[in-house]
């Protein structure tokens, strides 16, 4: 990845979309990919047709861009990720949204499906992400660092912003969801933790565990930008039931989430425009 590429797919952006600068974007998650489309006169551009982006190898996970007008100003959704344990280099993992900065986004939400071991947490909960811990020893600033991205050793006491939580919590109660915080724990995947892993996380003060999002996380810091997340819990983590993990359970779960978090979503997205 280079900054040429960056700039070419978000002058793509641009050029397809008539908008030359996007405020916000939004990283939809498993199950969550059907509500980019579902926003009035949302235009979609496939990621086959952005130079240079990575398209998703998982079944039922989506591979387009949305771009749609909110209030006053337009927001980038993202329906479909890609993901390290698909083989691809973190510079892919973060392509999309390094994109999204350069295209004018000082606000991207990251959203994910993750597996919950904090007290009270159960299948169905919103938890916005309030810091993370990351398993894999991988971190997508590794190699030669571009100063137009960002400084070589950037601060991390704060990777999901304070100010961008409260708008969280604004939209919790709006949508009547309870609000929750939690610390989400990145683990390379594909295959789910091990009940040992999971106690590890536990006694390191992680409350949910996933294979997505810390890298995106990072990257955006990187490049100061506002970073917030939301995790859907969608399965007990291993160990805390005697119930096998499966990705069906992780697609039914986020199904019966859907309209929860589209309210979350509908009312948190003119926030993030306006943040």
């Amino acid at each position: 990845m280079s900054y040429e590429d960056l700039q070419s797919a978000a002058a793509t952006i641009a050029d397809r979309t008539g908008r030359r600068h996007h405020d916000a974007a939004v990283v939809l998650g498993s199950g969550l990919s059907g509500y980019a489309a579902s926003l009035d006169d949302a235009i979609e551009i496939p990621y086959a047709e952005i130079p240079h982006f990575p398209e998703p190898r998982v079944v039922g996970h989506g591979g387009s861009l949305f771009s749609a007008a909110v209030g006053d100003g337009a927001a980038l959704l993202f329906a479909g990720r890609v993901h390290t344990y698909e083989g691809w280099p973190l510079d892919d993992v973060v392509f999309g949204v390094r994109t999204a900065a350069l295209a004018g986004a000082k606000a991207i939400l990251l959203t994910n499906a993750a597996g919950g071991l904090g007290e009270g947490l159960a299948p169905g909960d919103l938890v916005a992400i309030r810091d993370h811990l990351n398993y894999t020893a991988r971190n997508p600033l590794v190699g030669s660092n571009d100063d137009r991205l960002g400084p070589r050793f950037p601060d991390m006491s704060e990777v999901y912003s304070k100010n961008l939580r409260a708008l969280i919590r604004r939209a919790f109660e709006t949508a009547s969801v309870p609000y929750r915080e939690g610390v989400y724990a990145w683990f390379l995947g594909p295959s789910y933790e091990t009940p040992a892993e999971i106690e590890m996380v536990r006694r390191a003060g992680g409350d949910l565990v996933g294979m997505s999002t810390v890298p995106e996380a990072i990257a955006l810091n990187h490049m100061g930008v506002g970073v917030a997340g939301i995790s859907l819990v969608t399965n007990y983590a291993a160990g805390i039931t005697d119930t096998p993990l499966s990705h069906d359970e992780v697609t039914e779960t986020a199904t019966e989430a859907r309209a929860r978090f589209t309210a979350v979503l509908d009312a948190l997205l003119p926030l993030l425009v306006e943040a």
